[in-house]
């Protein structure tokens, strides 16, 4: 069983339901407080969505500057699991434990729907229970999503494979190539817009991003046709 830190922001909005899908992962999951600098023997640590000192500023420009963010770099250096999402991914952008940068989106409005997603790398501690290429339903929520990095950086990304998440058919934000999420060059810190703590259980709407949180305990995954639930070690999501 893997521990895994879910850090609070003044602002954080999505650090229960992220806390709660950890855990119905199998982590023993727990809240750190941005002024901790103690990660308590983390395996993980997840930086939720929300609207961390309240976007001022700009996203994640404050909350980079927490102390609890000391830690988290230092855990990342020793390759430790690192995953932000939405606000979490702007969070690690801001404090360069992740290239690029997220801008307002291109049509300068709040965006919250769900969006489809296409899985392009699956050695990172957070996709590897899914497959490459794989499609997923995943819900956006955020006015400041636009992934934007100079062509320098946008090679690098696609040449050493990045890219974790892809937007499919439709690019919400303006993002540089239809990017979704990315993962740090050492592949233990990863980045995503899309929520998938909010896509755990039929009821809300589905399962697609029950595998982000399945991956950290996974060792072997058995798969099946379609995008619905896998199995993790013969266990599946408890919902």
């Amino acid at each position: 069983m893997h521990r895994v830190a879910v850090v609070v922001f003044p602002g954080s909005n999505c650090d229960a339901d992220t806390l709660d899908a950890a855990r119905a992962a199998g982590s023993d999951a727990y809240y750190v407080w941005h002024r901790d600098t103690d990660l308590q023997r983390a395996d993980a640590v997840i930086l939720p969505g929300g609207f961390s000192y309240g976007d001022y500023l700009r996203s994640g420009a404050i909350a980079r500057f927490s102390p609890v963010l000391g830690a988290v770099a230092e855990h990342a250096r020793a390759g430790g699991a690192v995953l932000g999402i939405c606000n979490g991914f702007q969070i690690l952008c801001e404090a360069g434990l992740l290239p690029g940068a997220l801008m307002r989106n291109a049509r300068l409005k709040f965006l919250s729907r769900p969006v489809r997603v296409r899985v392009a790398a699956t050695d990172t501690p957070f996709t590897r229970s899914y497959a490459r290429g794989e499609e997923l339903t995943l819900p956006i929520a955020h006015g400041d999503g636009r992934y934007v990095a100079d062509a320098e950086t946008a090679a690098v990304l696609e040449a050493n494979g990045q890219v974790v998440l892809r937007y499919v058919g439709e690019n919400p934000n303006g993002s540089t190539h239809d990017i979704a999420g990315v993962c740090s060059a050492g592949r233990n810190v990863v980045g995503i817009m899309p929520h998938p703590e909010r896509r755990m259980a039929p009821a809300l709407g589905g399962q697609d991003g029950a595998r982000i949180f399945l991956s950290l305990e996974a060792r072997n995954a058995t798969q099946h046709a379609g995008g619905d639930m896998r199995a993790v070690d013969g266990r599946h999501l408890r919902v």
